[in-house]
């Protein structure tokens, strides 16, 4: 009887009398209807005002029930498909649609409403990897700037695939916390191939010169990636780099020469193909022959193996004494010994100017950490 009365009304009401209705209708459909028959019948009244041609009516309608989470399905699925200005709050507020309501939203290839599903509040796994694989550069970057969303490591990893040459994506990929490492490195390359590209930098410094520069950087930050990442991530980053053709003898040597023995080890396991334990025990404890044919067997010229070999033993000895022994004396040490080899094979001469490089970053940084201790004292 409710419903036949509205019906008969709203044939002859104008739109604004419709608007205040609607409005009325729905905040008493959320405080919660007195029994099964007059919920019915609010709910018949919701579908009949789903179907009013004036968008102010729907889009009072959308305005009233977006928040609800026991609107009608069929009402709220309906206000979806409408225009913008009706959708925009369902996509963007409805509890009542579900991941795969989501999911065909984004298919649609609306950006306006793939960006509202983007800055919706608790978005699942599952609709975050629907907007990596499809959605445009925009929408995406809402998406990495939506906190509430979870996005899995496999989502990260399509979005840097998609939209690596990006600065914006690259900046906001690089803030998360849970980018996978062999993610990290490929960003990292494709700054340093921005840079080298940079009119700027070519003006500033010259082409060849601004590549030979961002490649130092490009290592320095892989590096310190190397030295951060995870127990659980060393073996990813290590076959990224294998893959990349990063991991050369220069890089192996940086690592072992800073203490970075994990991820050294962990490179050696790759190369060798033998077993971790196998590798570390050789690293920890085998005798000198062994560690050079273990490097030998990775592919290490002969006349550089023993390099190698001499900050092997380095650390090791380090690692049996309380005292330590930190970068800077590993570094002089190998090149100490390995001077008379340097002179005599242009590959050790190579490989000494590298470690020299080391050697010097090590000091430059020990006197600035030396000069804020001073300064720390004195105030």
């Amino acid at each position: 009887m409710i419903v036949k009365s509205f019906l008969k009304w709203a044939e002859t009401a104008n739109t604004a009398q419709r608007v205040s209705a609607t409005a009325a209708l729905t905040r008493a459909y959320a405080t919660g209807c007195d029994g099964y028959a007059e919920r019915m019948a609010a709910e018949a009244a919701l579908a009949f005002l789903l179907d009013d041609p004036s968008p102010k009516v729907r889009l009072a309608l959308a305005e009233g029930l977006a928040a609800i989470d026991h609107a009608p399905r069929d009402v709220i699925l309906g206000l979806a498909q409408d225009q913008i200005e009706v959708a925009a709050r369902i996509i963007a507020l409805s509890p009542v649609l579900c991941d795969n309501d989501l999911v065909d939203i984004i298919a649609s290839g609306r950006p306006v409403l793939q960006q509202l599903v983007a800055l919706r509040s608790g978005l699942s796994v599952a609709v975050s990897a629907a907007l990596a694989e499809v959605a445009g550069a925009a929408v995406v970057g809402d998406l990495l700037d939506n906190r509430d969303a979870a996005l899995a490591q496999i989502s990260l990893r399509r979005i840097a695939e998609r939209f690596g040459e990006s600065a914006d994506i690259r900046g906001r990929l690089f803030e998360r916390a849970n980018l996978p490492c062999d993610v990290r490195q490929d960003l990292v390359e494709r700054v340093g191939t921005a840079l080298a590209g940079s009119g700027l930098i070519r003006s500033a410094i010259g082409g060849s010169r601004g590549r030979k520069v961002t490649e130092e950087a490009c290592l320095g930050a892989t590096l310190r990636l190397a030295e951060t990442v995870i127990a659980e991530e060393i073996p990813a980053l290590v076959e990224h780099l294998r893959g990349s053709g990063r991991l050369t003898p220069a890089f192996l040597m940086h690592a072992l020469c800073a203490g970075n023995v994990d991820f050294f080890a962990a490179a050696v396991v790759s190369l060798s193909g033998m077993s971790d334990s196998r590798v570390r025990g050789i690293l920890n404890d085998g005798r000198e022959a062994a560690i050079r044919a273990l490097y030998r067997s990775i592919g290490l010229d002969r006349h550089i193996a023993p390099v190698f070999v001499t900050a092997t033993l380095l650390w090791r000895a380090a690692s049996q004494r309380h005292n330590g022994i930190d970068t800077g004396k590993v570094t002089c040490e190998v090149m100490r010994r390995h001077e008379a080899d340097a002179a005599a094979e242009p590959s050790v001469g190579e490989l000494l100017r590298l470690v020299e490089v080391l050697h010097l970053n090590w000091r430059r940084q020990a006197s600035r950490d030396y000069a804020q201790q001073l300064a720390a004292e004195a105030a």
